[in-house]
């Protein structure tokens, strides 16, 4: 489970747009990008992320 001070100071790498927790990834508020979740650490990497 990712810690909630961690998602308030994370951002999309790709639009610096907010992020939120949805269905276990973070999703860009902004963009809409996805990034994926691998053994509780948030993979921050844009050809990591879904559309």
């Amino acid at each position: 489970m990712i810690d909630k001070k961690l998602l308030e100071i994370l951002a999309c790498p790709k639009c610096r747009g907010e992020v939120e927790l949805k269905e276990e990834k973070i999703v860009c508020t902004k963009c809409g990008l996805k990034f994926p979740i691998k053994d509780d650490i948030p993979i921050m990497l844009i050809e990591e992320a879904e559309k």
